[in-house]
């Protein structure tokens, strides 16, 4: 019950911060381009002078105001990579290259698997532990974000996302290790990017033959 909740929360927050960073680069981009169009049209038409240039000139000041979107956006950015890191392993969307690993029999492909996920953990342990030493000082220095000052976020924030991540990476694998384990899968199972292009190419094949073949059964 926990894990499917924790799943769906995982899923949200990347989404959400997904969503978040589109709207918002969108935005800035239509304000910053928008107030050309009304101080052409108050050129245009000069009865329309004062309100077009009007709106011209608010939207030219916002656009001035939100310099704190790039920083806003990289923060989010950093955020879902993190997130998303943890939620490919999940998936197994992280690119696998393991050809010499499946010419091994079943066994020794779980043995490879217990040990890589041993690897990565303790690597990823050793990251989150250097990461909450270095939000630690920050925290201590208490330092505001450069354009983010003024929504009172500090650096340690931005940053406290890699333990966070770290952490989050770290149960994913030891979920696959559980598996493992369990004999329910033989290693990592990431995503192979020669095997998924050659299954779409056998697909693409097959839908032409099949396609050919109706063709001929229709003409006859």
């Amino acid at each position: 019950m926990l894990l499917r909740i924790w799943n769906s929360l995982e899923e949200g927050l990347v989404a959400l911060l997904l969503t978040a960073m589109t709207l918002l680069t969108f935005f800035y981009v239509v304000v910053t381009n928008l107030y050309d169009v009304f101080y052409d049209l108050g050129d245009a038409y000069p009865p329309l002078e004062g309100p077009a240039f009007a709106v011209g000139d608010w939207l030219l000041g916002l656009g001035q105001q939100m310099t704190w979107s790039l920083a806003m956006t990289t923060t989010i950015f950093a955020w879902l990579i993190f997130l998303g890191i943890a939620y490919g392993v999940r998936i197994g969307a992280h690119i696998g290259v393991d050809i010499l690993v499946r010419l091994l029999p079943e066994k020794l492909q779980r043995v490879c698997g217990v040990l890589s996920c041993l690897i990565f953990v303790a690597y990823a342990g050793l990251l989150m532990v250097s990461s909450s030493k270095w939000v630690s000082s920050l925290m201590a220095s208490n330092i505001g974000v450069e354009d983010l000052g003024t929504f009172g976020l500090r650096e340690w924030h931005v940053t406290l996302i890699l333990p966070i991540g770290f952490a989050l990476i770290i149960a994913r694998l030891l979920e696959v290790l559980v598996r493992i384990l369990r004999g329910q899968q033989l290693g990592l199972e990431q995503s192979n990017e020669v095997s998924d292009a050659l299954s779409l190419l056998d697909d693409t094949e097959t839908s032409r033959t099949e396609t050919h073949t109706d063709s001929r059964r229709t003409r006859s």
